[in-house]
Formats: structure tokens, sequence, C-alpha cells
């Protein structure tokens, strides 16, 4: 892949995060090589602690590798140049609890150059989309977890991005969010960004992507296509076909606090594939 033609490529990377004195630290990543074309579309799949959400932090520029290099976008992560041009949803939002989430969003707006009456009139149609415009001057901590993941999706769209890191964008997402998601997603593929999407349920997102990529304990596993992963696993195209009304139809009850146990095969087809690849589910 030529430079120029690439949206990220790391080599190398490594991160550990520190337990305390009496144990070891954790391995997050370990030596991890990786590229992405300008406009590509990658699923990052793996159970839990599989260094996913890790991966996805030092894109952002959000932490510093222990090792390895990094260039995103032709530059550092870290610098104000390339953080204008990628959105990032983490997993949870690491924003000031107590400040509402018009303030926040006009913030982010006014930050990224746009006068005071410009950036709130973007940051309420952006919460008006997101199905938060009753909630515009309710603090985030007094948020529920649906609510929470709408508004880092906010953020992370607020402008349009060249590249868009996604930490399991569908969690606590009730059918209207799912919707709504659907079409940010389409979105951004029509106008050629690049995307990451992380999860450890990725039959509900991986079918957006184009190239897969399995992690387990900070390695990678296995990589390719969608289509080579249901070449291997058939039975995973039902989850890929299924997943989203799935997710749907469990969200919608979890926000009355009904759960609905899964009718699939246990463990699922995309576990066994784990399994298989070296990536214990």
């Amino acid at each position: 892949m030529n430079p120029g033609s690439a949206c990220f490529t790391a080599r190398g990377l490594s991160k550990r995060y520190g337990l305390g004195p009496l144990r070891a630290p954790r391995v997050a990543l370990a030596g991890l090589d990786l590229e992405l074309a300008l406009g590509g579309r990658l699923a990052l799949l793996g159970p839990n602690g599989s260094g996913k959400s890790t991966l996805l932090r030092l894109l952002a520029g959000v932490e510093r590798p222990d090792a390895g290099a990094l260039k995103i976008l032709g530059g550092d992560p870290r610098s104000g140049a390339v953080r204008r041009r990628l959105g990032y949803a983490p997993d949870g939002a690491p924003f000031p609890a107590d400040l509402p989430l018009e303030l926040l969003l006009e913030t982010l707006a006014r930050l990224h150059g746009l006068d005071r009456r410009s950036a709130r009139l973007r940051a309420r149609r952006q919460l008006a989309e997101a199905g938060l415009e009753g909630a515009r001057r309710l603090a985030l901590e007094r948020c529920s977890l649906g609510m929470r993941r709408r508004f880092a999706l906010a953020q992370a769209f607020l402008f349009e991005r060249d590249l868009y890191l996604l930490d399991e964008p569908g969690a606590g997402l009730d059918a209207e969010g799912h919707a709504w998601l659907e079409t940010l997603l389409a979105a951004a593929r029509g106008r050629g960004s690049a995307l990451v999407i992380a999860s450890h349920e990725g039959a509900e997102w991986a079918r957006h992507c184009a190239g897969v990529l399995l992690l387990s304990g900070g390695r990678a596993r296995w990589r390719g296509s969608v289509e080579e992963v249901l070449a291997e696993a058939p039975a995973l195209e039902v989850e890929l076909a299924g997943g989203l009304a799935w997710g749907r139809a469990r969200a919608a009850l979890a926000e009355q606090g009904l759960e609905l146990k899964d009718p699939r095969p246990a463990p699922s087809a995309l576990a066994a594939w784990y399994a298989r690849r070296g990536g214990d589910p």
C-alpha cells in the first residue's frame, strides 16, 4: 500500500497496563501490525479483553503505545490536525458528567472553529437527530446507558470526518437508536469515510465492513474479508443478517427492565469461529 493511500499504518504496536507492584502488567496489545486504506472499513472482532478498545484508543490518540510506530491520515494521532479529521465514539462517555448535553456538544463545535451561535445550532440539530432533543439540558451523569451511547455517537458524528472509530456502537441502543446508527453508518460510507468498528458481538456490525481482524490476547489471530469469514463458517451468515434485528429486540426489552434470552445455538457460530481461530470466546 502506498503511504499516500493509507488511512493509517501501525507497526509493532504494543501496550501494557500496570496492575500494581504485586501483579504482572497486563498485555493489552503485543506487536500488532495493521493498515487500512483511505475509505476502508474494518471490523475488529474478539472477546472482551482482547485488545479492541486499546487499539481504538491508540488510533484516536487518547493513549500512546509503549512500543511501535503509528501514523494516521499522514500524521501523529495526537496532533490537532489529525484529531479534527477523525470521530471517536468510545465505549463509555469520557466527558464532564455534570455538564448538560447541549453545552458539551456546543463546546466541541466551538473547539472545531464555529462561532457561538453556529455551534449552538449545530449542537441542537445533532441532539434532535440523535433523539435527545428533550434531554438537551440534562447532565450526562443523569442519562441512561442508551442516552449516553447516543451522545457518544452524536459527538463522534458532529462533523463529517475522514475516519470514524466506533467502540461497541450498538451497546444500550433501543430500536430507534439502532435505526439512527444505521443512517449514520450509511452516510459515512456514502461519503467515502473510513470506518473501524469494534465489537465482541461483531456479527451485528461486521456486515458494514469489508475487512475483519480477529484479536485475542492483544494479538492478531486472523484477518481477512467478511466473505472469507462466511465461507469458513456459513452459520455466521445468520448472525450477520439477523444480528441487527436481534439487537433491537433485546435493547427494546432492556429499556423495560426485561431480559430476552438468545434463541440461537450456544455456543454461537461466532464464538465457535473465535475458538477455531485461537481466540477464546
